[in-house]
């Protein structure tokens, strides 16, 4: 896979794939964890003397355009951490504290544009200043971005200008769509830090972890957590399952994973968290391992009366850093990201942005985006 250092950004505008899929309220960013995950490529493209940034990223399913699915404030986001010189400690989960950016811009210019290719987005890379970053509208407003199409990539780059690309959205990878496949077909593409990051710290949990690895799988469907289960049972030195899958009544294959046996219930009598005997035998196991996988929630997270499991171990992993933590899915990583910011102290070594991602790459299945990077 190329990455940053393989090729020269100088004087040239520069197309990144962002993964700004971020939740917002009443047109608001409530989490910018993607978006802080992607300053230190921004900051490294500036370094390098870049000559203009134009970022490009999806944001929700909208079907046809959606002003309430806009990036606008998104870029609002950006231009706010760019102004703090602060990307905060759930990024620095993402990336070594080397790669983060350790001043504020001096003039820090973030430009958005309400169309995604065009004579208006052509104009607005003109206006923007030299070191400039420029964030268009969302993807998925143009139906042709989730075909693969070619012509939506040419129009984007012919738009900008651009004459390298950067894949820094690793929760997209999995999906071969115009700005993660197509586009790579028209111009010098590599991977951003986040992907380059991402990649190999899943990666190593794979191919050489520190043993023992130990791996917890929770959430709530057995037919999507299967194949990571199978995986880990021939990698792993020890599996730990939770959340609705063992209490579904999951049954264990191999004599190496422990499946939770009690369970804490709501007033109707569903097994909504994996209940404390269950929850004390995890942390036992834990105490013991060097490296750590986690994917999927133990119990119903969305309700605190049943987040206790879930919260006891990330607080436990969060403590140790001696052990290699390696967080990824999209409840798990989003609930430990909140448990983060209240809890600072918090240090993991792997939070993942990565979702489906990075259990598409974890079970070996196909990564289109990372391909392309060849």
């Amino acid at each position: 896979m190329k990455t940053l250092k393989d090729i020269d950004v100088k004087d040239k505008n520069v197309l990144v794939r962002t993964d700004y899929n971020v939740p917002l309220k009443d047109g608001r960013v409530e989490s910018d964890l993607r978006i802080r995950a992607s300053l230190p490529t921004i900051e490294y493209l500036k370094e390098q003397g870049a000559k203009k940034i134009i970022l490009m990223s999806h944001l929700g399913r909208p079907k046809g355009w959606d002003d309430e699915l806009s990036l606008r404030p998104v870029a609002e986001r950006l231009k706010a951490l760019l102004s703090s010189g602060r990307s905060g400690a759930l990024a620095q989960v993402l990336l070594p504290q080397k790669t983060m950016p350790s001043t504020a811009p001096s003039s820090p210019r973030v430009q958005f544009v309400d169309r995604i290719a065009g004579e208006e987005v052509k104009q607005a890379v003109e206006d923007l200043p030299e070191g400039g970053i420029l964030l268009l509208e969302n993807l998925r407003f143009d139906s042709r971005e989730k075909e693969n199409s070619s012509e939506l990539a040419r129009e984007i780059i012919e738009s900008t200008g651009s004459e390298v690309f950067v894949q820094d959205g690793f929760a997209v990878t999995h999906r071969a769509h115009a700005s993660t496949d197509a586009v790579t077909k028209l111009l010098p593409s590599v991977a951003g830090k986040l992907v380059e990051r991402e990649v190999a710290g899943l990666s190593k949990v794979l191919t050489d972890p520190e043993r023992p690895l130990v791996a917890i799988i929770g959430g709530a469907k057995v037919e999507d957590k299967s194949p990571l289960i199978e995986k880990f049972e021939q990698l792993a030195d020890k599996i730990l399952v939770g959340g609705k899958i063992a209490a579904d009544g999951y049954k264990a294959d191999s004599g190496k994973t422990y499946v939770a046996e009690d369970f804490d219930l709501d007033t109707e009598g569903m097994k909504l968290d994996i209940g404390p005997l269950s929850a004390g035998k995890i942390l036992e196991e834990l105490k013991g391992a060097k490296t750590v996988l986690w994917n999927g929630v133990l119990g119903k997270v969305e309700d605190p009366a049943f987040s206790t499991s879930t919260e006891l171990v990330a607080k436990f992993l969060g403590e140790h850093s001696e052990i290699t933590s390696i967080i990824c899915g999209g409840d798990t990583a989003g609930f430990v990201e909140e448990l983060m910011e209240k809890n600072p102290e918090l240090d993991y070594s792997l939070v993942s942005t990565g979702g489906g991602a990075a259990l598409v790459l974890l079970t070996g299945g196909e990564m289109p985006g990372l391909a392309a990077l060849a």
